[in-house]
């Protein structure tokens, strides 16, 4: 489904729906003047197209002890693919990586990592970062204060 293909309805599903996934269809249906009926089958017809990938609980990360945020621009030490795959890969295995780009500028890859603290992430550094394949050099960056943060794509 292409965004020419979304309407101004879909979109203010979206959003709702971005706000809250909780939302029972009868509250959603109400919010945007739309049957019960109709606006179950554009949530489906959003699904399935894939628009809507998947519904979750977003996680209070103080209230789970993750309150470090860390930001890693890695260099590997080549632009071959078969590096390239062997990186992410592992990466996406390291359970405390939150977010992993492929870059365009200095770094090949900016990760986002949460940590319990500065000792936790010295730990995740020597256990999991380092040992990635093909990095040739680390550059992290430790987040003082987190101004704003969403979810919430703009639809």
């Amino acid at each position: 489904m292409s965004q020419a293909e979304l309407d101004e309805m879909d979109h203010r599903i979206l959003r709702l729906l971005q706000r809250d996934g909780r939302m029972t269809n009868a509250e959603l249906s109400e919010r945007v003047h739309l049957s019960p009926s109709a606006c179950h089958r554009r949530v489906q017809r959003l699904e399935v197209a894939g628009v809507i990938r998947n519904y979750v609980a977003l996680l209070n990360a103080r209230a789970v002890g993750r309150v470090t945020t860390v930001f890693v621009e890695i260099k590997l030490s080549g632009q071959a693919d078969e590096l390239l795959d062997a990186f992410e890969k592992a990466v996406a295995r390291v359970p405390d990586v939150l977010e992993c780009h492929l870059m365009a500028g200095s770094a090949d890859y900016l990760l986002k990592v949460v940590a319990r603290d500065s000792e936790d992430f010295a730990r995740i550094h020597r256990q999991h970062l380092a040992r990635l394949p093909g990095v040739a050099q680390m550059q992290s960056s430790f987040a003082l204060k987190t101004v704003f943060k969403t979810t919430a794509l703009p639809v």
